[in-house]
């Protein structure tokens, strides 16, 4: 193990609990930088785990998580606006903090970000997630950006809706259902993230899909003959997907945001020329595999 003390900020996340799980089993000394305090616990651990309440808008706190590490990992996420909280505030002020802090400390850092991002974008996520990463590069040259696909695995929400959607009489499409997405296991990514760290690999972006690119429907098809269901599938514009999305905007915790109608518009798959798992020795899974048999 090239790293032997690794700060994980969002490490209670979806995805950074998987890292900080993995990171253990391999003794590392993992720091979880959070907002919230949690328990994370790995039986057949070597290593160790510490909470650090962190908040990544604050200088104090992240230079705090930082002190004594030989990495970090940039993992926080922010899907719908809150409390103070915007897309501008996490995805690129903290952002470019945690970059510019790790710079000057000397510490490599690995960068989430995600596929399709765009400074152009509709959705105002797309665009911060684009020029969160533009700033993690200005700050931090030698940084390890890693754009995911969509994840699934336990309990997560895509394939979690997909399932719902099983239970409905009619089952909406989102268009035509012909958006070609193609979702990664977020142990997966987790395992991608761990040996660009024990690698040692610095200045280098990864897209990490899964094994197969399916169409929407195609994955809607999957979830229904996995229920044993199969309800009639009806086409909705986008416009109309949108319209909703505007009026669940007034709950505290929207079903449906615009951001996940736009990313639904626009295919999300790997690129021609990108680094991928294959770099890094890893298979991915395939999400038809896990609606099907669960792993």
């Amino acid at each position: 193990m090239t790293t032997q003390r690794v700060t994980v900020f969002g490490g209670t996340g979806f995805l950074g609990r998987r890292l900080v799980e993995r990171l253990a089993r391999a003794g590392c000394a993992v720091i979880v930088a959070a907002r919230h305090d949690g328990e994370i616990a790995v039986p057949d651990a070597s290593g160790t785990i510490v909470f650090r309440r962190t908040d990544v808008r604050d200088a104090d706190d992240v230079a705090a998580a930082l002190d004594g590490a030989d990495a970090a990992v940039n993992a926080v996420s922010l899907y719908v606006e809150r409390h103070g909280l915007s897309f501008e505030a996490i995805h690129v002020d903290a952002a470019a903090r945690i970059a510019r802090q790790a710079a000057e400390a000397g510490l490599r850092l690995v960068h989430v970000s995600g596929i399709g991002v765009d400074t152009r974008s509709d959705s105002a996520y797309v665009r911060a997630r684009a020029a969160g990463e533009n700033a993690v590069r200005q700050t931090h040259p030698d940084a390890v950006v890693v754009r995911p696909s969509v994840l699934f695995g336990p309990d997560d929400a895509f394939s979690s809706s997909l399932r719902m959607l099983a239970r409905l009489p009619v089952v909406p499409l989102f268009g035509r259902g012909e958006t070609r997405l193609q979702p990664v296991h977020v142990d997966d990514v987790a395992e991608a993230m761990a040996r660009i760290l024990e690698r040692g690999i610095t200045g280098a972006t990864f897209e990490l899909g899964g094994s197969g690119v399916h169409r929407y429907r195609d994955l809607v098809r999957a979830a229904l003959d996995a229920a044993g269901r199969h309800p009639p599938r009806v086409p909705v514009p986008f416009a109309l997907w949108r319209a909703l999305s505007a009026l669940l905007a007034v709950l505290p915790s929207p079903p449906l945001t615009r951001d996940q109608v736009i990313l639904l518009e626009t295919d999300n798959i790997v690129g021609e020329q990108a680094q991928t798992f294959a770099a890094l020795g890893i298979e991915p899974r395939d999400l038809l595999r896990f609606l099907t048999q669960g792993r």
